[in-house]
């Protein structure tokens, strides 16, 4: 009997969560989350319309040859923002390649993140100091750190919670499955978020997992799921809240999907057309994230037409900065190539230094 009833649990809602349709009127289908309150919604906005044109202002920089790749979040500013806002500072993230807007949210320097992206070193920003993980391009990888990262939190004492961003191509692979798995028996205080955009790359999702859904996945391993609406910001907002703090209370990990779209290609290099419908993609700019929320808080009075433009104004001037910061050539040393390879250089790789640095000698000289 007492399994049946930690088994149910463990149970994901039926539907996603969601307090918001999307024309941005309130629904009751919450499952008795609560709202989160009003002066951290308006941060949610004014942080979703600062990442979304962060968002589009990388995409231009490729067009233009200052970064060699970038992989847009447009559409997903919900699960992003609220990602970082669910977060103290004594917590780590782990993000992925596409969670750049987390970054922002989370007070990095738009220079340093995308310092990955431009191709200048393999993370330009300290994963010490800032408590965020370099972005992570293997799929599912960043799950094994964040499982481990963890533990060793709790061993120590302190009350810190790991919270790793997935794209649902991610849970296909055997890194996640074994990070769950180590998360649920040592009840590591770990938060996995999914974010189900549609697509691994070019996969659709019924492709992918014959599951009902991806929240599910986290049953078998006795990992407490749920799943919820990614394009509501309330909802996502509340799901990670709760989320989190049942981690940091010692209960184990959670899992969250969220249910969301990728209105861009995978990479500025990728041609969607031709594997989805563009009716596909304009109904789910219908359930636009940013407008949702911007409707709602209207409606309650929590956010005028002044703020509006005040929010897009701070939004242009950190586009600009961004923009000059990108623009700015960059002079890399060579030596740095030998640098953060291995805590304690190999003679192999000694030597290859020795060799660069005479090679370089020479034609400076």
């Amino acid at each position: 009997m007492s399994r049946e009833i930690s088994a149910a649990a463990l149970l994901p809602s039926g539907v996603p969560v969601r307090f918001l349709a999307e024309d941005g009127t309130r629904v009751d289908e919450h499952g008795g989350y609560a709202e989160p309150p009003s002066d951290r919604l308006v941060e949610a906005y004014r942080l979703m319309v600062l990442g979304r044109r962060f968002d589009a202002q990388a995409t231009a920089l490729t067009k233009q040859g200052r970064l060699a790749v970038y992989p847009s979040s447009a559409g997903q500013e919900a699960c992003q923002v609220a990602s970082a806002l669910a977060l103290t500072e004594p917590d780590w993230l782990f993000p992925t390649y596409r969670d750049s807007v987390a970054l922002v949210a989370r007070g990095l320097e738009p220079g340093e993140i995308l310092t990955l992206l431009r191709g200048d070193a393999h993370c330009g920003y300290d994963p010490a100091a800032t408590r965020v993980a370099p972005q992570c391009t293997p799929l599912a990888t960043q799950t094994l750190h964040a499982a481990g990262l963890a533990h060793a939190m709790r061993r120590r004492g302190e009350e810190a919670v790991a919270f790793a961003l997935i794209g649902d191509g991610a849970t296909s692979e055997g890194d996640f499955h074994e990070a769950l798995n180590f998360a649920a028996v040592f009840k590591a205080p770990v938060v996995f978020f999914v974010q189900n955009n549609g697509f691994a790359i070019s996969v659709p999702f019924e492709k992918q997992s014959a599951a009902p859904a991806l929240a599910y996945k986290g049953v078998g391993y006795g990992v407490r799921s749920e799943q919820v609406d990614g394009n509501d910001a309330l909802a996502v907002l509340s799901v990670l809240d709760d989320a989190v703090a049942h981690a940091r209370a010692g209960l184990g990990p959670v899992l969250v999907e969220a249910h969301t779209y990728r209105i861009d290609a995978h990479t500025n290099a990728d041609d969607a057309t031709r594997y989805r419908d563009q009716a596909e993609v304009e109904k789910w700019r219908a359930a636009d994230p940013v407008r949702r929320l911007e409707t709602y808080l209207t409606a309650k009075n929590l956010l005028s037409d002044k703020d509006i433009e005040r929010f897009r104004a701070e939004a242009e001037t950190f586009a600009a900065g961004v923009r000059d910061t990108l623009n700015a050539d960059v002079e890399p040393d060579p030596m740095s190539l030998f640098e953060h390879v291995y805590a304690v250089p190999t003679r192999q790789l000694a030597a290859q230094r020795a060799l660069v640095a005479a090679e370089l000698e020479a034609v400076e000289g």
